[in-house]
């Protein structure tokens, strides 16, 4: 790979923004999970990914003596990585035996210590502009994968995703704290600093403590709830709080010395660094993001397209449920329906299809979906205001809460831009991890207000319509079934053309003798 790198022509400039600069972390649970007789292949996997890594920033740098230190560092590394495997097995295979667990603990440090030598060597050779950006964005990928996995109630991947959140947000603030000893105390240090800060003490523990009480919960017997709500908040703060370490880090730079991609609009936009993105004018060799979608390999449509199967299906269930009622008068049926129409739009560009061609499309249809969440919210709870049967009102009440949760989800999702890496030739799409998050949150969404229909039904079938409940200015929600449509009592014949008309033959008639129709009928008349 690097052989190919090094002798492919690709510019510098374009090489350097298609690198990953972060590394995966050997969390505490590695070392854990042997001593529990698991076996162990996660340190193998973080290997590839710090070669990988290594390799590309050493093929960019023109820095001779720091491209010898990372090199030799992940020369050791590599030799070090099958023995820290075979002492993960050993103590997998005799979770007990002291002998195994100390020979786990000493190979454990040695890799531990290495790894700390080649992100420092890494460090050295790699801008810090580039790492807070690309942290950035990884960081967001991460969050969404946590908030899935919440859903999915999958423990393991959400303790796992979580755990490389905490990592990604350790290693920001160490390589931040360490880059702001290179400058004199002043206005500047301190703004970082104070971000860092806020960071460390403030966002991360209330994620932590989160994170704890979702695996917790999910791991009861019977589990328990989790508040997706506050789950998801305090993930947001946590990339909110690496961006505004970015934020302080540039405000230094001179124009020259940022690129296009650092100035970053009010909206909620994340601006990958790794890659060449489409914006509102912008094109790709001539191409739009939905039809870069387009180009993804066969198997990466093919996992798209599962998902959009699976979202046809909620679909066909909230058409059938809104079919039954006439919209005239009832704005709930109404913004059912603009919510699907948009949710298939932003699933269409996917697939390289439908009328949204950029990623700000798709965070217009996102916020336009939010919009009238927050207006089915608002009538939903002007219903269930009223409601007199508890449960039914409670159960309104619950399915509002949920439109929230999946319009919010559904509007991180759509951050995610489209992204193409052009590695010795070859462009290389990315962003179906996300891709996959959006269709996934839109599924949710549908589904969702599927039941908020119903129980916006039955829960108005509750009370009784009087002049007091009118002087309260009640929403003007009627529920009617939508009437048939109307069909001409008698078939009209066709009008077909007179060349066209055949002359059919009659047929026989046949003669049936008189005395033997009335000796049927004696013969009848007898039995």
């Amino acid at each position: 790979m690097v052989v190919l790198l090094e002798g492919s022509p690709i510019a510098t400039e374009e090489l350097r923004r298609s690198f990953r600069v972060t590394i995966g972390f050997l969390d505490t649970s590695l070392t854990k999970r042997p001593a529990l007789g698991r076996v162990l292949v996660v340190p193998n996997f973080f290997h590839l990914r710090m070669m990988e890594v290594a390799n590309l920033a050493c093929s960019i740098s023109n820095n001779e003596e720091g491209v010898k230190l990372v090199r030799m560092a992940a020369s050791q590394l590599e030799t070090l990585c099958p023995q820290l495997i075979n002492a993960a097995l050993a103590l997998a295979a005799k979770p007990n035996s002291k002998v195994a667990q100390d020979n786990m603990d000493l190979f454990k440090e040695s890799w531990e210590k290495q790894v700390r030598v080649l992100t420092d060597a890494v460090d050295d050779i790699t801008s810090i502009d580039d790492f807070l950006c690309v942290s950035e964005n990884h960081i967001l990928e991460d969050v969404n994968k946590c908030v899935i996995a919440l859903q999915e109630k999958d423990v393991d991947g959400l303790d796992r995703t979580a755990g490389a959140i905490r990592g990604r947000a350790a290693r920001v603030v160490h390589v931040v704290t360490c880059e702001m000893d290179n400058y004199e105390p002043g206005v500047y240090t301190e703004k970082v600093l104070e971000a860092t800060k806020l960071l460390t003490n403030t966002v991360m523990p209330r994620f932590t403590e989160q994170v704890e009480a979702a695996v917790e919960a999910l791991s009861a017997n019977p589990t328990l709830p989790v508040d997706e709500n506050e789950f998801i908040d305090a993930s947001r703060l946590v990339y909110d709080g690496v961006r505004d370490i970015r934020k302080a880090v540039l405000m230094i730079r001179t124009p020259e010395e940022l690129d296009d991609s650092d100035f970053e609009t009010e909206d909620f936009d994340v601006r990958s660094r790794t890659s060449v993105q489409t914006e509102d004018d912008q094109l790709i060799a001539g191409q739009s993001a939905r039809a870069i979608m387009a180009q993804l390999p066969q198997e990466q449509k093919a996992k798209i397209a599962e998902q959009v199967a699976s979202f046809q299906e909620e679909k066909s269930k909230l058409d059938a449920e809104v079919s039954k009622w006439d919209d005239s008068g009832n704005d709930i049926i109404v913004l059912a329906k603009q919510m699907c129409m948009i949710m298939m739009e932003m699933t269409d560009f996917t697939r390289g299809k439908g009328p949204l061609k950029n990623t700000s499309d798709v965070i217009s249809a996102a916020k336009k979906i939010a919009e009238a969440g927050s207006r089915m919210d608002k009538l939903g709870r002007t219903i269930a205001d009223q409601c007199p049967d508890s449960a039914c009102k409670q159960d309104l009440l619950a399915y509002l809460q949920r439109i929230a949760l999946y319009c919010h989800q559904l509007n991180i999702c759509s951050k995610v831009k489209a992204e193409v890496q052009n590695l010795g030739g070859e462009l290389v799409v990315s962003g179906v991890d996300s891709a996959m998050s959006l269709i996934q949150a839109a599924k949710n969404l549908m589904n969702t207000v599927v039941s908020t229909v119903k129980a916006s039904y039955v829960a108005s079938t509750k009370y009784q319509k009087s002049m007091a409940m009118q002087s309260l200015n009640m929403p003007a929600i009627s529920w009617k079934m939508k009437a048939p449509e109307k069909k001409p009592l008698v078939k009209r014949e066709k009008q077909e053309d007179s060349s066209n008309n055949k002359v059919k033959r009659s047929s026989h008639k046949k003669h049936v003798n008189p005395v033997q129709a009335l000796s049927e009928f004696k013969a009848m008349d007898s039995i």
